[in-house]
Protein backbone atom coordinates (compact mmCIF):
# COMPACT_ATOMS: atom_id res chain seq x y z
CA UNK A 1 0.00 0.00 0.00
CA UNK A 2 1.17 3.84 -0.75
CA UNK A 3 2.45 5.87 2.34
CA UNK A 4 0.22 8.00 4.01
CA UNK A 5 1.42 11.56 4.22
CA UNK A 6 1.16 12.66 7.67
CA UNK A 7 -0.66 15.92 8.94
CA UNK A 8 2.63 17.56 9.14
CA UNK A 9 3.92 17.75 6.11
CA UNK A 10 0.42 17.97 4.80
CA UNK A 11 -0.01 21.21 6.50
CA UNK A 12 3.66 22.29 6.12
CA UNK A 13 2.71 22.34 1.91
CA UNK A 14 0.31 24.32 2.46
CA UNK A 15 2.16 27.12 4.33
CA UNK A 16 5.11 26.77 2.30
CA UNK A 17 2.73 27.16 -1.04
CA UNK A 18 1.28 30.21 1.02
CA UNK A 19 4.43 31.74 1.84
CA UNK A 20 5.71 31.73 -1.66
CA UNK A 21 2.59 33.48 -2.84
CA UNK A 22 3.16 36.25 -0.25
CA UNK A 23 6.74 37.06 -0.69
CA UNK A 24 8.12 35.28 -4.14
CA UNK A 25 11.24 36.70 -3.58
CA UNK A 26 12.00 33.88 -0.68
CA UNK A 27 11.63 31.21 -2.77
CA UNK A 28 10.56 28.05 -1.45
CA UNK A 29 10.78 29.44 2.23
CA UNK A 30 10.80 27.12 5.06
CA UNK A 31 7.35 27.73 7.31
CA UNK A 32 9.26 26.20 10.55
CA UNK A 33 6.51 24.30 11.82
CA UNK A 34 6.79 22.10 15.19
CA UNK A 35 4.04 20.85 17.07
CA UNK A 36 2.37 23.17 19.82
CA UNK A 37 0.93 23.31 22.99
CA UNK A 38 -0.95 26.10 22.08
CA UNK A 39 -2.73 25.04 19.29
CA UNK A 40 -1.78 21.25 17.00
CA UNK A 41 0.80 23.33 15.04
CA UNK A 42 3.03 26.55 15.61
CA UNK A 43 4.78 28.08 12.61
CA UNK A 44 7.73 30.40 13.67
CA UNK A 45 9.37 30.65 9.97
CA UNK A 46 7.81 34.18 9.01
CA UNK A 47 10.17 36.16 12.07
CA UNK A 48 13.28 35.65 9.95
CA UNK A 49 11.98 36.01 6.24
CA UNK A 50 10.18 39.51 7.52
CA UNK A 51 13.33 40.37 8.67
CA UNK A 52 15.19 39.25 5.57
CA UNK A 53 12.25 41.15 3.17
CA UNK A 54 12.19 44.01 5.46
CA UNK A 55 8.90 43.89 6.48
CA UNK A 56 6.14 43.71 8.88
CA UNK A 57 5.99 40.15 10.15
CA UNK A 58 2.49 39.97 11.54
CA UNK A 59 1.43 42.27 8.26
CA UNK A 60 3.43 39.34 6.33
CA UNK A 61 1.80 36.99 8.81
CA UNK A 62 -1.56 37.91 7.79
CA UNK A 63 -0.71 37.85 4.20
CA UNK A 64 0.12 34.24 4.44
CA UNK A 65 -2.82 33.32 6.17
CA UNK A 66 -5.17 35.09 3.81
CA UNK A 67 -3.55 32.86 0.90
CA UNK A 68 -3.11 29.37 2.59
CA UNK A 69 -5.42 26.79 0.62
CA UNK A 70 -7.07 25.04 3.93
CA UNK A 71 -9.02 22.82 2.38
CA UNK A 72 -10.66 20.36 4.77
CA UNK A 73 -7.09 19.99 6.75
CA UNK A 74 -7.39 23.28 8.74
CA UNK A 75 -9.58 24.62 10.87
CA UNK A 76 -8.05 27.79 12.16
CA UNK A 77 -4.79 29.74 11.77
CA UNK A 78 -4.18 32.56 14.08
CA UNK A 79 -1.60 34.85 13.69
CA UNK A 80 -0.10 35.33 17.34
CA UNK A 81 2.60 37.83 18.75
CA UNK A 82 4.98 39.35 16.69
CA UNK A 83 4.14 36.54 13.40
CA UNK A 84 3.79 33.27 15.22
CA UNK A 85 1.15 30.99 13.00
CA UNK A 86 -1.52 28.73 15.72
CA UNK A 87 -2.90 26.09 13.46
CA UNK A 88 -5.51 24.22 14.40
CA UNK A 89 -6.40 20.50 12.43
CA UNK A 90 -10.21 19.72 11.54
CA UNK A 91 -11.01 16.55 13.47
CA UNK A 92 -12.22 14.86 10.33
CA UNK A 93 -8.51 15.41 9.10
CA UNK A 94 -7.06 13.60 12.01
CA UNK A 95 -9.52 10.55 11.78
CA UNK A 96 -9.16 10.19 8.18
CA UNK A 97 -5.47 10.11 7.97
CA UNK A 98 -5.58 7.64 10.42
CA UNK A 99 -8.08 5.45 9.22
CA UNK A 100 -5.50 4.95 5.70
CA UNK A 101 -2.61 4.53 8.25
CA UNK A 102 -4.79 1.49 9.64
CA UNK A 103 -5.57 0.12 6.41
CA UNK A 104 -1.96 -0.63 5.76
CA UNK A 105 -1.64 -3.10 8.35
CA UNK A 106 1.89 -4.24 7.70
CA UNK A 107 3.91 -0.54 7.94
CA UNK A 108 0.94 1.85 9.12
CA UNK A 109 1.50 4.48 6.92
CA UNK A 110 4.87 4.75 7.33
CA UNK A 111 6.82 5.77 4.01
CA UNK A 112 10.33 4.12 2.77
CA UNK A 113 13.29 6.26 2.80
CA UNK A 114 13.60 8.24 -0.86
CA UNK A 115 16.88 6.70 -1.10
CA UNK A 116 17.65 3.96 0.63
CA UNK A 117 21.26 2.52 0.34
CA UNK A 118 24.06 0.05 1.95
CA UNK A 119 24.86 -0.04 5.57
CA UNK A 120 27.43 -2.13 7.37
CA UNK A 121 26.83 -1.72 11.34
CA UNK A 122 29.31 -3.65 13.80
CA UNK A 123 28.11 -4.24 16.90
CA UNK A 124 27.66 -7.47 19.59
CA UNK A 125 31.46 -8.12 19.60
CA UNK A 126 32.29 -10.50 22.09
CA UNK A 127 35.93 -12.28 22.17
CA UNK A 128 36.52 -15.98 21.74
CA UNK A 129 37.25 -17.77 25.26
CA UNK A 130 35.86 -15.24 27.26
CA UNK A 131 32.87 -14.64 29.44
CA UNK A 132 30.27 -11.79 28.07
CA UNK A 133 30.09 -9.46 31.26
CA UNK A 134 27.98 -6.33 31.51
CA UNK A 135 29.83 -4.41 29.07
CA UNK A 136 28.82 -6.16 26.31
CA UNK A 137 25.11 -5.68 26.85
CA UNK A 138 25.14 -2.33 25.29
CA UNK A 139 26.46 -2.80 21.98
CA UNK A 140 24.13 -5.64 20.96
CA UNK A 141 21.04 -4.42 22.36
CA UNK A 142 21.15 -0.76 20.58
CA UNK A 143 23.13 -2.52 17.61
CA UNK A 144 20.29 -4.71 16.91
CA UNK A 145 17.52 -1.87 17.20
CA UNK A 146 19.00 0.23 15.00
CA UNK A 147 19.43 -2.38 12.97
CA UNK A 148 15.48 -2.99 12.91
CA UNK A 149 14.97 0.40 12.45
CA UNK A 150 17.27 0.98 9.57
CA UNK A 151 15.62 -2.21 7.55
CA UNK A 152 11.96 -1.00 8.26
CA UNK A 153 12.83 2.13 6.71
CA UNK A 154 14.02 0.32 3.12
CA UNK A 155 17.75 0.56 4.00
CA UNK A 156 19.95 -2.56 2.91
CA UNK A 157 21.59 -3.54 6.16
CA UNK A 158 24.83 -5.74 6.64
CA UNK A 159 25.31 -7.22 10.25
CA UNK A 160 29.26 -7.50 11.14
CA UNK A 161 30.09 -8.73 14.40
CA UNK A 162 33.51 -8.20 14.86
CA UNK A 163 34.79 -11.02 17.39
CA UNK A 164 38.21 -10.61 18.84
CA UNK A 165 39.22 -14.50 17.70
CA UNK A 166 43.00 -13.43 17.23
CA UNK A 167 45.88 -12.40 19.08
CA UNK A 168 48.73 -13.94 21.31
CA UNK A 169 46.66 -15.13 24.31
CA UNK A 170 45.89 -18.23 21.46
CA UNK A 171 49.19 -19.02 21.26
CA UNK A 172 49.00 -20.05 25.09
CA UNK A 173 45.34 -21.92 24.91
CA UNK A 174 46.17 -23.69 21.47
CA UNK A 175 49.44 -25.36 22.93
CA UNK A 176 47.57 -26.29 25.80
CA UNK A 177 44.84 -27.97 23.86
CA UNK A 178 48.00 -29.69 21.51
CA UNK A 179 49.34 -30.78 25.10
CA UNK A 180 45.83 -32.09 26.93
CA UNK A 181 43.79 -32.87 23.44
CA UNK A 182 40.84 -33.88 25.37
CA UNK A 183 40.24 -30.87 27.18
CA UNK A 184 37.26 -29.53 25.05
CA UNK A 185 35.51 -33.27 23.93
CA UNK A 186 31.77 -33.31 24.59
CA UNK A 187 30.47 -36.29 26.37
CA UNK A 188 27.94 -36.80 23.37
CA UNK A 189 24.72 -35.04 22.94
CA UNK A 190 24.68 -30.83 22.01
CA UNK A 191 26.68 -29.20 24.68
CA UNK A 192 24.62 -26.16 26.15
CA UNK A 193 26.07 -22.97 26.14
CA UNK A 194 26.87 -22.62 30.07
CA UNK A 195 28.32 -26.15 29.50
CA UNK A 196 30.54 -24.49 26.70
CA UNK A 197 31.30 -21.56 28.61
CA UNK A 198 32.79 -23.73 31.49
CA UNK A 199 34.88 -25.68 29.36
CA UNK A 200 36.76 -22.50 28.26
CA UNK A 201 36.84 -21.19 31.48
CA UNK A 202 38.48 -24.38 33.18
CA UNK A 203 40.68 -24.59 29.92
CA UNK A 204 42.00 -20.88 30.23
CA UNK A 205 42.54 -21.14 34.01
CA UNK A 206 44.83 -24.12 33.57
CA UNK A 207 46.59 -23.07 30.60
CA UNK A 208 47.38 -19.68 32.61
CA UNK A 209 48.49 -21.59 35.24
CA UNK A 210 51.36 -23.43 33.24
CA UNK A 211 52.16 -20.61 31.06
CA UNK A 212 52.52 -18.40 34.42
CA UNK A 213 55.17 -21.28 36.06
CA UNK A 214 56.88 -22.88 32.91
CA UNK A 215 59.32 -21.18 30.99
CA UNK A 216 59.60 -23.72 28.00
CA UNK A 217 55.51 -23.78 27.92
CA UNK A 218 55.75 -20.18 27.55
CA UNK A 219 58.53 -20.70 24.83
CA UNK A 220 56.67 -23.37 22.91
CA UNK A 221 53.05 -21.10 23.32
CA UNK A 222 54.93 -18.41 22.06
CA UNK A 223 55.95 -20.23 19.11
CA UNK A 224 52.71 -21.38 18.55
CA UNK A 225 51.53 -17.75 17.52
CA UNK A 226 53.74 -17.16 14.71
CA UNK A 227 52.65 -20.77 13.60
CA UNK A 228 49.46 -19.07 14.14
CA UNK A 229 50.11 -16.07 12.30
CA UNK A 230 51.50 -18.38 9.62
CA UNK A 231 48.38 -20.68 9.21
CA UNK A 232 50.11 -24.19 10.10
CA UNK A 233 47.17 -26.56 9.57
CA UNK A 234 46.83 -28.10 13.19
CA UNK A 235 47.16 -24.73 14.80
CA UNK A 236 44.60 -23.36 12.68
CA UNK A 237 42.79 -26.80 13.96
CA UNK A 238 43.26 -26.27 17.03
CA UNK A 239 42.27 -22.65 16.96
CA UNK A 240 38.74 -23.16 14.87
CA UNK A 241 38.01 -25.58 18.21
CA UNK A 242 38.03 -22.07 20.19
CA UNK A 243 35.87 -20.96 17.65
CA UNK A 244 32.94 -22.76 17.54
CA UNK A 245 33.02 -23.95 21.19
CA UNK A 246 32.35 -20.18 22.31
CA UNK A 247 30.21 -19.77 19.41
CA UNK A 248 27.94 -22.57 21.28
CA UNK A 249 27.84 -20.02 23.99
CA UNK A 250 27.75 -16.20 22.18
CA UNK A 251 24.91 -17.91 20.68
CA UNK A 252 22.77 -19.09 24.09
CA UNK A 253 23.49 -15.70 25.42
CA UNK A 254 21.98 -13.88 22.11
CA UNK A 255 19.45 -16.06 21.78
CA UNK A 256 18.74 -15.19 25.88
CA UNK A 257 18.89 -11.76 24.96
CA UNK A 258 15.80 -12.42 22.29
CA UNK A 259 18.52 -11.49 19.45
CA UNK A 260 18.81 -13.42 16.02
CA UNK A 261 22.67 -13.82 15.73
CA UNK A 262 23.76 -15.89 11.87
CA UNK A 263 26.76 -17.27 11.12
CA UNK A 264 27.68 -15.90 7.95
CA UNK A 265 27.76 -12.69 9.88
CA UNK A 266 29.78 -13.68 12.38
CA UNK A 267 33.20 -12.31 11.00
CA UNK A 268 35.94 -11.88 13.58
CA UNK A 269 39.36 -10.14 13.52
CA UNK A 270 41.24 -12.92 11.59
CA UNK A 271 38.96 -12.95 8.72
CA UNK A 272 41.01 -9.83 7.71
CA UNK A 273 44.50 -11.46 8.12
CA UNK A 274 44.95 -11.34 4.28
CA UNK A 275 44.28 -7.90 3.92
CA UNK A 276 46.45 -6.44 6.34
CA UNK A 277 49.89 -6.61 4.46
CA UNK A 278 47.79 -4.71 1.16
CA UNK A 279 46.34 -2.31 3.58
CA UNK A 280 49.87 -1.43 5.03
CA UNK A 281 51.39 -1.25 1.73
CA UNK A 282 48.96 0.95 0.08
CA UNK A 283 48.79 3.18 3.10
CA UNK A 284 52.54 3.60 2.67
CA UNK A 285 52.42 4.37 -0.62
CA UNK A 286 50.16 6.81 -0.96
CA UNK A 287 52.30 8.51 2.00
CA UNK A 288 48.88 8.46 4.07
CA UNK A 289 51.25 5.98 7.22
CA UNK A 290 55.08 7.24 7.70
CA UNK A 291 58.05 4.86 9.42
CA UNK A 292 58.91 5.86 12.86
CA UNK A 293 60.86 4.07 14.66
CA UNK A 294 60.53 1.20 12.54
CA UNK A 295 56.43 1.05 13.31
CA UNK A 296 54.35 2.59 10.19
CA UNK A 297 52.73 5.20 11.68
CA UNK A 298 49.62 7.59 10.81
CA UNK A 299 50.38 11.18 12.44
CA UNK A 300 47.77 14.16 13.37
CA UNK A 301 47.63 17.53 14.10
CA UNK A 302 45.20 17.62 16.97
CA UNK A 303 46.19 13.83 18.47
CA UNK A 304 49.12 14.59 21.19
CA UNK A 305 50.34 13.31 24.22
CA UNK A 306 50.44 14.85 27.64
CA UNK A 307 54.07 15.49 26.44
CA UNK A 308 53.28 18.17 23.34
CA UNK A 309 54.35 15.46 21.48
CA UNK A 310 52.17 13.62 18.42
CA UNK A 311 50.40 10.47 19.27
CA UNK A 312 50.14 8.49 16.33
CA UNK A 313 47.93 5.22 14.89
CA UNK A 314 50.06 2.37 14.70
CA UNK A 315 49.34 0.44 11.85
CA UNK A 316 52.26 -1.99 12.05
CA UNK A 317 55.06 -2.29 14.88
CA UNK A 318 58.15 -2.20 14.54
CA UNK A 319 58.48 -5.93 15.62
CA UNK A 320 56.60 -6.52 12.07
CA UNK A 321 53.07 -7.16 14.32
CA UNK A 322 50.05 -5.80 12.95
CA UNK A 323 48.01 -3.67 15.62
CA UNK A 324 44.00 -3.19 15.94
CA UNK A 325 44.24 -0.22 13.58
CA UNK A 326 45.18 -2.71 10.52
CA UNK A 327 42.03 -4.76 10.93
CA UNK A 328 40.01 -1.55 11.14
CA UNK A 329 41.28 -0.14 8.28
CA UNK A 330 41.48 -3.92 6.72
CA UNK A 331 37.83 -4.12 7.51
CA UNK A 332 36.57 -0.68 6.13
CA UNK A 333 38.23 -1.90 2.60
CA UNK A 334 36.32 -4.73 2.83
CA UNK A 335 33.10 -3.16 3.49
CA UNK A 336 33.40 -0.13 1.36
CA UNK A 337 34.67 -2.57 -1.70
CA UNK A 338 33.61 -5.45 -1.45
CA UNK A 339 29.92 -4.63 0.51
CA UNK A 340 29.58 -1.65 -1.39
CA UNK A 341 28.35 0.24 1.80
CA UNK A 342 27.11 3.65 2.00
CA UNK A 343 27.30 4.04 5.63
CA UNK A 344 29.95 2.20 8.01
CA UNK A 345 28.06 2.16 11.83
CA UNK A 346 30.36 0.92 14.30
CA UNK A 347 28.42 0.25 17.71
CA UNK A 348 31.59 0.92 20.23
CA UNK A 349 32.13 2.03 23.45
CA UNK A 350 32.77 5.65 23.98
CA UNK A 351 36.36 4.86 25.28
CA UNK A 352 37.29 4.15 22.23
CA UNK A 353 36.44 7.22 20.55
CA UNK A 354 39.87 8.58 19.79
CA UNK A 355 41.06 5.14 18.04
CA UNK A 356 37.78 5.68 15.77
CA UNK A 357 38.78 8.91 14.93
CA UNK A 358 41.51 7.97 14.10
CA UNK A 359 40.85 4.83 12.01
CA UNK A 360 38.52 6.95 10.09
CA UNK A 361 40.25 10.50 9.20
CA UNK A 362 43.33 7.56 8.11
CA UNK A 363 40.66 5.78 5.91
CA UNK A 364 39.30 9.36 4.28
CA UNK A 365 42.91 10.67 3.63
CA UNK A 366 43.21 6.89 1.89
CA UNK A 367 40.42 7.58 -0.11
CA UNK A 368 38.52 4.75 1.51
CA UNK A 369 35.95 7.13 2.97
CA UNK A 370 34.41 10.31 1.50
CA UNK A 371 31.43 12.12 1.01
CA UNK A 372 29.75 9.26 -0.46
CA UNK A 373 30.78 6.78 1.87
CA UNK A 374 30.71 7.69 5.79
CA UNK A 375 32.03 5.99 8.76
CA UNK A 376 29.89 6.87 12.01
CA UNK A 377 30.79 5.17 15.60
CA UNK A 378 27.47 5.10 17.46
CA UNK A 379 29.62 5.78 21.19
CA UNK A 380 27.74 4.44 24.10
CA UNK A 381 28.45 4.96 27.57
CA UNK A 382 28.78 3.08 30.59
CA UNK A 383 26.50 0.98 32.60
CA UNK A 384 26.59 1.68 36.48
CA UNK A 385 25.35 0.29 39.55
CA UNK A 386 22.70 1.91 41.84
CA UNK A 387 25.71 3.66 43.05
CA UNK A 388 26.58 5.48 40.21
CA UNK A 389 29.69 3.71 40.06
CA UNK A 390 30.89 1.05 37.32
CA UNK A 391 28.27 -2.02 37.85
CA UNK A 392 30.45 -4.96 39.68
CA UNK A 393 29.63 -7.60 41.81
CA UNK A 394 29.84 -7.23 45.65
CA UNK A 395 33.14 -8.81 45.34
CA UNK A 396 34.54 -6.14 42.95
CA UNK A 397 33.95 -8.29 39.53
CA UNK A 398 32.60 -7.56 36.54
CA UNK A 399 28.85 -8.91 36.66
CA UNK A 400 28.48 -11.87 34.42
CA UNK A 401 25.22 -10.97 31.25
CA UNK A 402 23.82 -14.42 31.84
CA UNK A 403 23.37 -13.74 35.77
CA UNK A 404 21.99 -10.33 35.01
CA UNK A 405 19.83 -11.25 32.50
CA UNK A 406 18.81 -14.52 34.62
CA UNK A 407 17.76 -12.10 37.52
CA UNK A 408 16.28 -9.83 35.32
CA UNK A 409 14.23 -12.71 33.97
CA UNK A 410 13.41 -13.84 37.52
CA UNK A 411 12.61 -10.33 39.00
CA UNK A 412 9.65 -10.18 36.32
CA UNK A 413 8.39 -13.97 36.42
CA UNK A 414 7.61 -12.78 39.89
CA UNK A 415 5.58 -9.68 38.87
CA UNK A 416 3.78 -11.44 35.90
CA UNK A 417 3.10 -14.20 38.40
CA UNK A 418 1.78 -11.83 40.80
CA UNK A 419 -0.61 -10.40 38.07
CA UNK A 420 -1.54 -14.01 36.83
CA UNK A 421 -4.74 -14.98 38.25
CA UNK A 422 -6.62 -11.67 37.24
CA UNK A 423 -6.39 -13.16 33.76
CA UNK A 424 -6.04 -16.38 34.42
CA UNK A 425 -2.44 -17.08 32.89
CA UNK A 426 -1.03 -20.83 32.66
CA UNK A 427 2.08 -21.72 34.48
CA UNK A 428 4.08 -21.86 30.67
CA UNK A 429 2.26 -18.23 30.04
CA UNK A 430 3.55 -16.76 32.86
CA UNK A 431 7.02 -18.28 31.97
CA UNK A 432 6.81 -16.76 28.61
CA UNK A 433 5.85 -13.89 29.68
CA UNK A 434 8.60 -13.66 32.84
CA UNK A 435 11.41 -14.05 29.80
CA UNK A 436 9.87 -11.22 27.38
CA UNK A 437 9.20 -8.85 30.49
CA UNK A 438 12.53 -9.61 32.03
CA UNK A 439 14.62 -9.18 28.66
CA UNK A 440 12.20 -5.94 27.45
CA UNK A 441 13.35 -4.53 30.84
CA UNK A 442 16.79 -4.76 30.18
CA UNK A 443 16.59 -3.59 26.48
CA UNK A 444 13.98 -0.47 27.37
CA UNK A 445 16.52 0.81 30.67
CA UNK A 446 19.27 0.86 28.01
CA UNK A 447 17.21 1.80 24.96
CA UNK A 448 15.23 4.72 26.39
CA UNK A 449 18.98 6.57 27.61
CA UNK A 450 20.72 8.60 25.01
CA UNK A 451 23.24 5.65 24.00
CA UNK A 452 26.00 8.27 25.00
CA UNK A 453 24.91 8.82 27.80
CA UNK A 454 25.80 6.12 30.90
CA UNK A 455 22.80 4.52 32.59
CA UNK A 456 21.71 3.12 36.24
CA UNK A 457 20.78 -0.40 36.44
CA UNK A 458 18.26 -0.64 38.83
CA UNK A 459 16.05 -3.82 38.33
CA UNK A 460 13.69 -2.55 40.82
CA UNK A 461 12.78 0.38 38.68
CA UNK A 462 13.15 -1.79 35.45
CA UNK A 463 10.75 -4.10 35.89
CA UNK A 464 8.40 -1.88 37.73
CA UNK A 465 4.53 -1.11 36.58
CA UNK A 466 4.84 2.31 36.99
CA UNK A 467 6.92 4.97 34.93
CA UNK A 468 9.08 5.12 31.72
CA UNK A 469 9.09 1.45 31.37
CA UNK A 470 9.01 -1.59 29.05
CA UNK A 471 6.48 -3.34 31.74
CA UNK A 472 4.48 -0.29 31.62
CA UNK A 473 3.98 -0.09 27.67
CA UNK A 474 3.89 -3.89 27.50
CA UNK A 475 0.80 -3.62 29.89
CA UNK A 476 -0.84 -0.62 28.00
CA UNK A 477 -0.51 -3.22 25.09
CA UNK A 478 -2.04 -5.89 26.84
CA UNK A 479 -4.57 -4.15 28.27
CA UNK A 480 -5.98 -2.73 24.88
CA UNK A 481 -5.89 -6.49 23.46
CA UNK A 482 -8.45 -7.26 26.62
CA UNK A 483 -10.32 -4.56 25.30
CA UNK A 484 -11.51 -6.30 22.18
CA UNK A 485 -12.41 -9.68 24.55
CA UNK A 486 -15.07 -7.52 25.80
CA UNK A 487 -16.41 -5.71 22.88
CA UNK A 488 -19.19 -7.69 21.84
CA UNK A 489 -20.55 -7.36 18.28
CA UNK A 490 -18.82 -3.67 17.94
CA UNK A 491 -15.73 -3.60 15.43
CA UNK A 492 -13.08 -0.89 15.17
CA UNK A 493 -14.01 1.14 13.03
CA UNK A 494 -13.12 5.02 11.51
CA UNK A 495 -15.83 7.51 11.37
CA UNK A 496 -14.60 10.61 10.41
CA UNK A 497 -17.72 12.28 10.74
CA UNK A 498 -17.34 12.05 14.26
CA UNK A 499 -16.20 15.47 16.58
CA UNK A 500 -13.22 14.55 18.34
CA UNK A 501 -13.12 14.86 22.50
CA UNK A 502 -9.78 16.85 23.68
CA UNK A 503 -8.14 13.62 24.33
CA UNK A 504 -9.39 11.58 21.34
CA UNK A 505 -7.21 14.36 19.38
CA UNK A 506 -4.57 14.21 21.57
CA UNK A 507 -3.83 10.45 20.94
CA UNK A 508 -4.46 10.78 17.17
CA UNK A 509 -2.44 13.62 16.52
CA UNK A 510 0.45 11.71 18.23
CA UNK A 511 -0.85 8.49 16.35
CA UNK A 512 0.00 10.59 13.16
CA UNK A 513 3.46 11.27 14.37
CA UNK A 514 4.73 7.54 14.20
CA UNK A 515 6.41 7.88 10.67
CA UNK A 516 8.22 11.28 11.26
CA UNK A 517 9.15 10.09 14.57
CA UNK A 518 11.04 6.70 12.72
CA UNK A 519 12.26 8.96 10.54
CA UNK A 520 14.30 11.15 12.59
CA UNK A 521 15.40 8.09 14.57
CA UNK A 522 16.76 6.01 11.41
CA UNK A 523 18.71 9.47 10.63
CA UNK A 524 20.35 10.40 14.27
CA UNK A 525 20.69 6.56 15.05
CA UNK A 526 18.49 7.28 18.22
CA UNK A 527 16.42 4.61 19.54
CA UNK A 528 15.80 6.32 22.72
CA UNK A 529 13.37 9.14 20.51
CA UNK A 530 11.66 5.81 19.53
CA UNK A 531 11.52 4.90 23.27
CA UNK A 532 10.08 8.06 24.37
CA UNK A 533 8.00 8.42 21.59
CA UNK A 534 5.72 4.84 22.65
CA UNK A 535 5.85 6.29 26.32
CA UNK A 536 3.97 9.52 25.45
CA UNK A 537 1.53 6.99 22.92
CA UNK A 538 0.99 4.65 26.29
CA UNK A 539 0.14 7.74 28.29
CA UNK A 540 -2.07 9.40 26.08
CA UNK A 541 -4.12 6.15 25.41
CA UNK A 542 -4.04 5.65 29.30
CA UNK A 543 -5.36 9.14 29.64
CA UNK A 544 -8.07 8.51 26.64
CA UNK A 545 -9.13 5.23 28.26
CA UNK A 546 -9.81 7.11 31.77
CA UNK A 547 -11.95 9.66 30.00
CA UNK A 548 -13.57 8.28 26.97
CA UNK A 549 -15.61 5.01 27.54
CA UNK A 550 -15.29 2.60 25.21
CA UNK A 551 -17.35 -0.34 26.48
CA UNK A 552 -18.82 0.89 29.32
CA UNK A 553 -20.89 2.54 30.01
CA UNK A 554 -21.85 2.00 27.00
CA UNK A 555 -21.69 4.84 24.00
CA UNK A 556 -23.27 5.26 20.81
CA UNK A 557 -22.27 2.27 18.37
CA UNK A 558 -20.47 5.25 15.82
CA UNK A 559 -18.63 6.53 18.86
CA UNK A 560 -17.63 2.82 20.25
CA UNK A 561 -16.74 1.72 16.81
CA UNK A 562 -14.56 5.16 16.13
CA UNK A 563 -12.82 4.81 19.68
CA UNK A 564 -11.89 0.96 19.13
CA UNK A 565 -10.45 2.21 15.93
CA UNK A 566 -8.13 4.33 18.07
CA UNK A 567 -7.69 1.40 20.31
CA UNK A 568 -6.71 -0.93 17.86
CA UNK A 569 -4.65 1.26 15.89
CA UNK A 570 -2.86 2.31 18.95
CA UNK A 571 -1.97 -1.40 19.75
CA UNK A 572 -0.54 -1.69 16.49
CA UNK A 573 1.80 1.10 16.62
CA UNK A 574 3.05 0.20 20.24
CA UNK A 575 3.37 -3.31 19.07
CA UNK A 576 5.55 -2.43 15.82
CA UNK A 577 7.57 0.50 17.58
CA UNK A 578 8.43 -1.96 20.55
CA UNK A 579 9.39 -4.57 17.83
CA UNK A 580 11.77 -2.28 16.09
CA UNK A 581 13.13 -2.00 19.65
CA UNK A 582 13.70 -5.46 19.83
CA UNK A 583 10.89 -5.98 22.79
CA UNK A 584 7.96 -8.81 22.64
CA UNK A 585 4.42 -7.73 23.24
CA UNK A 586 2.47 -10.32 25.25
CA UNK A 587 -0.91 -10.60 24.35
CA UNK A 588 -2.09 -11.15 27.93
CA UNK A 589 -0.16 -9.87 30.58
Amino acid sequence: MASVTSLTASVHQRLADALTAALPEAGSADPLLRRSDRADFQANGILALAKKAKANPRELATQVVARVESGEVIKDIEVSGPGFLNITITDRAITENLAARYADSDRLGVPFAEHPGTTVIDYAQPNVAKEMHVGHLRSAVIGDAVTQILEFTGESVVRRHHIGDWGTQFGMLIQYLIEHPHELDHKGGEVSGEEAMSNLNRLYKAARTVFDSDEEFKTRARRRVVDLQAGEPETLAMWQKFVDESKIYFYSVFEKLDMEIADADVVGESGYNEMLDETCRLLEESGVAVRSEGALCVFFDDVKGPDGNPVPLIVKKSDGGYGYAATDLSAIRDRVFNLKADSLIYVVDARQSLHFKMVFETARRAGWLSDDVKAHQLAFGTVLGKDGKPFKTREGETVRLVDLLDEAIDRATAVVREKAEKVDLSEREIEENGRYVGIGAVKYADLSTSAVRDYKFDLDQMVSLNGDTSVYLQYAYARIRSIFGKAGDRTPLAHPELELAPTERALGLHLDRFGETLDEVAAEYAPHKLAAYLYQLASLFTTFYDQCPVIKPAPAQEVAENRLFLCDLTARTLHQGMALLGIRTPERL
